[in-house]
């Protein structure tokens, strides 16, 4: 179904905060609200109590709205979110090595099924309406995600670039649990905090992120992270303003050798 575009504002970045989201969705225009509200109400065939006096009052309303996104979020979703976003964060990763590696063509037919590249269209299946270069917007966002379900989310408000949603990678087995490596068995080779950095390194992380983690001490971890770079067990990808460290098949070969 339809879900107002107010709500889903174009992120000014890779990574943008609650508090940023939040920020856009009460700038929301008064009259941007009113067209979506009015494009839902023609989904619904009409709109209940609430969303008609969000329609009379957007801008007295919209930071109530706001409270609520709120809520929701400490309540449902920040208790889990380091685990999402870590699915999240690798989708990405294994999507820039891809399209570095093979171009974004490869990339875009990678991304679902029900999607296609022939390095003049994108094709989506079951989708009717053509969207032109020059209607679209510029560009084409692409959004991981841990809540579209199988399929797709698009959304399309030029001059907004296109935002395609797709299921991440790794998704499905988001909540299983992941076998524990006999750090012990590890440690008397590589040694304790070279060990224990590797089985923190299940999703990708920066210095910063892994010194408060473990407790060890920025430089210990910068250095740590060079020997185990040399060793060829840690890769490094830039994420912005940071580094973010990541296995490599060597290192998940020796962490289940040592979980055996």
């Amino acid at each position: 179904g339809y879900v107002p575009d107010f709500l889903n504002p174009a992120p000014a970045g890779p990574a943008p905060t609650l508090a940023a989201e939040r920020d856009a969705i009460r700038a929301a225009p008064a009259v941007r609200v009113r067209q979506d509200l009015d494009h839902l109400a023609r989904h619904q065939g009409t709109l209940g109590p609430r969303l008609r006096a969000l329609h009379n009052d957007p801008q007295g309303l919209l930071a109530k709205v706001t409270a609520e996104i709120e809520t929701y979020w400490e309540l449902a979703l920040a208790p889990y979110w380091a685990r999402i976003r870590a699915v999240l964060d690798t989708d990405i990763l294994y999507r820039a090595r891809l399209a570095a590696e093979h171009g974004t063509g490869h990339l875009l037919n990678d991304l679902h099924t029900s999607l296609s590249w022939d390095n003049n269209a994108l094709r989506m299946a079951r989708r009717k309406q053509p969207l032109t270069r020059t209607t679209a917007g510029t560009g084409l966002l692409l959004i991981p995600s841990a809540f579209t379900g199988p399929g797709l989310r698009t959304r399309t408000t030029p001059p907004d670039p296109p935002q395609l949603a797709y299921p991440a990678r790794g998704v499905g087995s988001l909540w299983q649990a992941r076998p524990v490596t006999r750090a012990d068995t590890l440690s008397a080779v590589l040694g304790r905090s070279r060990t224990l950095l590797l089985t923190e390194l299940e999703i990708p992380a920066s210095t910063t992120q892994l010194a408060h983690r473990t407790g060890l001490s920025p430089a210990g971890v910068s250095q740590y992270l060079t020997a185990l770079r040399n060793a060829g067990l840690v890769s490094g990808h830039r994420a912005g303003r940071s580094v973010l460290y990541a296995r490599t098949t060597a290192a998940e070969v020796l962490l289940q050798a040592a979980s055996a």
